[in-house]
C-alpha cells in the first residue's frame, strides 16, 4: 500500500499536471511544454516557496509542509474544498480524532436510525461499514443481516457484491464517487489496517476500482441522488443526505428520501426487512 508521503508526492503532481496555465495565474511563455499542465517553476512562484521545495515534494523525500505552505500549495493549484481538506490530512495538519474508529454503533444513534422510517436510513462509520439500519433501508438494498459482519460495507456492497453491484442504473457515477469518497477517508485515517485491507482487495479485484484509484480524485459530500433498479419495485430515484453527529463525529447517518412521486409510491409498497445494530467485526 502507498505511503501517505508517496501519495502527497504523486497527489501533487497530478493537481499540478492537471491545470491549464492561460487559466492559472502565470505568464504564458512561448515555448513549448514538455508535460502538460503548470512546470513546477511555476507552481512554486505561486506558492511563494522555492522550486526546490516543490521537487523534494513531489518526489517523496519526507518533507512534511506546514499548514501556512499546505494553505499556499491549495492555492497555487486550485484545489476544490475536498482536494484541499485531503492535502491537510495527507500532510497531518489537520486535528486528528482522539478516539479509535468507531466499529459499533452508539445505541442512541442507532435508535434514531430505526425511528426515522419510513425512510430508509443506516448508521456508518468512517470507512463505510454498516453499524444499524433499519427495515427500509434493508428492503430497500439488502438484508444486511444475512451477511457476514465483514461484509457489512456499502463500498464494498457498490463495488463487489454480485447483486448489489448491477442494481445502481448510473453505476460508473456512483463507483467514481464511491472511490473518490473512500480516498479521503484514508487520508483522515491512513493507519486504519481495516480501512487498508479494504482498499487493497478493491483494488485487486475491480479493475475499473483500480484506476479510478489512480486517477485521485477526491470527494466528500454529504448529499447526493442515486437510481436504483430494484428487482421487486422497478425503476426509482433516492435522494440521500448524510448527518455527522456533533459529539460521535466517525458515526453518520445516511437517509433517503424518493426523488419523486412515482419513487415514493415504490417505496411506499417495499415491505420493511429487519432492522437491526451491527458490528463490521
Amino acid at each position: 500500500m502507498i505511503t501517505p508521503t508517496e501519495e502527497l508526492a504523486a497527489f501533487l503532481r497530478t493537481r499540478r499536471e492537471r491545470l491549464d496555465p492561460g487559466g492559472s495565474g502565470v505568464p504564458v511563455r512561448r515555448q513549448a511544454r514538455r508535460t502538460p499542465g503548470l512546470r513546477r517553476e511555476e507552481v512554486a512562484e505561486l506558492a511563494g516557496v522555492s522550486v526546490d521545495y516543490v521537487v523534494r515534494l513531489e518526489q517523496g523525500r519526507g518533507l512534511r509542509p506546514s499548514a501556512d505552505v499546505v494553505e499556499a500549495l491549495s492555492r497555487a493549484l486550485r484545489l476544490t474544498a475536498a482536494e484541499r481538506a485531503y492535502l491537510f490530512d495527507l500532510t497531518r495538519q489537520r486535528p486528528r480524532a482522539a478516539t479509535e474508529p468507531a466499529t459499533t454503533a452508539v445505541p442512541s444513534l442507532a435508535r434514531l436510525v430505526a425511528d426515522l422510517a419510513p425512510l430508509p436510513a443506516m448508521l456508518m462509520n468512517h470507512r463505510y461499514d454498516i453499524l444499524a439500519w433499519n427495515g427500509e433501508m434493508a428492503a430497500l438494498l439488502l438484508d444486511f443481516g444475512t451477511l457476514p459482519p465483514s461484509r457489512r460495507n456499502a463500498m464494498w456492497l457498490c463495488l463487489l457484491h454480485p447483486e448489489i453491484r448491477e442494481r445502481y442504473v448510473d453505476r460508473a457515477r456512483v463507483l467514481r464517487d464511491g472511490v473518490a469518497h473512500l480516498r479521503a477517508a484514508w487520508a483522515a485515517h491512513p493507519d486504519d489496517p481495516a480501512l487498508l485491507r479494504l482498499i487493497t482487495e478493491c483494488t485487486t479485484r475491480d479493475e475499473e476500482f483500480a484506476r479510478l484509484w489512480a486517477e485521485r480524485d477526491v470527494k466528500a459530500t454529504g448529499r447526493g441522488s442515486k437510481v436504483l433498479r430494484h428487482p421487486a419495485a422497478g425503476v426509482l430515484a433516492v435522494d440521500f443526505e448524510v448527518l455527522l453527529p456533533l459529539q460521535d463525529t466517525d458515526q453518520r447517518v445516511m437517509i433517503g428520501r424518493p426523488a419523486d412521486d412515482a419513487s415514493r409510491s415504490a417505496l411506499a409498497g417495499l415491505k420493511p426487512l429487519r432492522s437491526c445494530e451491527g458490528s463490521p467485526g
